[in-house]
């Protein structure tokens, strides 16, 4: 039996598997609120509590940097430590990754109904893959092939410096540069960077808001879940909250061209995190392929990169598992 578990600041799902299911189909799987217990060793003791089992070995992808088989997660007072989980699984081996490499790691075992294939392009047997994943925040790793399979490799790509494309991008960056000492695609190309979209649009490419959304907004903390709502409505749509969008999907595109350029990933470029199935619609529209290759001379070797977004709503865990089970 093996343990997984996709640990974030406001949930942690952990699953026990067997090699004989896979890392596909979960055999017990839970859910806590990470904020209401004191550790994930905590969390661990209550799961295997409930579903007793010899661990042989375990993995969990963690929001946040792990240096060191040691992890801080963002918003929550925990230190995870590789060793004392190991411990307190009767020395089962353990691995912590950095949650873009489990999703990473999940790449190469996805299923075709996991995927919604933007270009199928022409992909190179062994090429790297680059996986670009705006959640809460921007993260981004690659795969590359060691002559047996992908190995993932973890980065912390979302925080360079974003870098406009055109007239409209050099006023949203001159505007944030007014809130933001730097200003990464982080700002821009994330849940935390849609609120920063939409006072741009707001203030300097519109200069209006609908009443409604602006109510909404009001009194919620999380503004980004009403933007992309009222963005995508099919009725009664904000169009302020649709140009927010519209603006995301282009420097998503832009980014995801870079990462493809940096990496070489002729094997192909995968799409996770929460947002981009949210906005499907936006992304599958030639303007987005059109963005992505738009790299002057390597324009012609990006139109053979193959683009997927991924719909699995899950791939942290399915990769934590994969990476258990290694």
């Amino acid at each position: 039996m093996y343990l997984a578990g996709d640990i974030g600041g406001t949930k942690t799902i952990l699953a026990l598997f067997d090699q004989a299911s896979g890392p596909h189909h979960p055999l017990f799987e839970q859910i806590f609120p990470s904020a209401q217990y004191p550790s994930l060793t905590a969390i661990v003791a209550e799961f295997l509590a409930q579903h007793p089992a010899p661990i042989a070995g375990a993995a969990f992808g963690v929001a946040g940097p792990v240096v060191a088989g040691r992890a801080s997660i963002t918003n929550l007072t925990w230190t995870i430590d590789a060793g004392e989980l190991s411990a307190a699984l009767g020395g089962a081996p353990v691995r912590l990754l950095n949650d873009l490499e489990a999703i990473a790691q999940a790449v190469p075992i996805l299923e075709a109904t996991d995927l919604a294939t933007l270009t199928a392009g022409a992909p190179v047997a062994g090429g790297a893959i680059g996986v670009i994943a705006p959640g809460t925040g921007l993260g981004e790793a690659f795969l590359t092939w060691d002559g047996t399979r992908y190995r993932p490799h973890p980065s912390e790509g979302g925080h360079t410096t974003f870098a406009p494309r055109n007239q409209i991008e050099k006023d949203l960056l001159d505007y944030l540069h007014q809130r933001f000492s730097h200003v990464s695609y982080e700002r821009v190309c994330s849940g935390i960077g849609i609120p920063n979209l939409y006072a741009f649009t707001r203030d300097r490419l519109l200069q209006r808001e609908t009443p409604a959304v602006a109510e909404q907004l009001a009194a919620v903390a999380d503004p980004t879940p009403v933007i992309v709502q009222a963005g995508m409505a099919t009725e009664n749509m904000c169009l302020v909250c649709r140009t927010t969008l519209e603006l995301f999907v282009d420097i998503l595109a832009a980014e995801a061209g870079n990462l493809a350029l940096k990496v070489l990933a002729t094997g192909g470029i995968y799409i996770g995190g929460g947002l981009p199935p949210r906005v499907l619609p936006l992304i599958r529209r030639e303007r987005f392929l059109h963005i992505f290759r738009d790299k002057g001379r390597f324009s012609e070797l990006l139109a053979q990169v193959p683009i997927h977004v991924i719909l699995e709503p899950k791939a942290g865990l399915l990769g934590a598992a994969a990476a258990a089970m290694a």
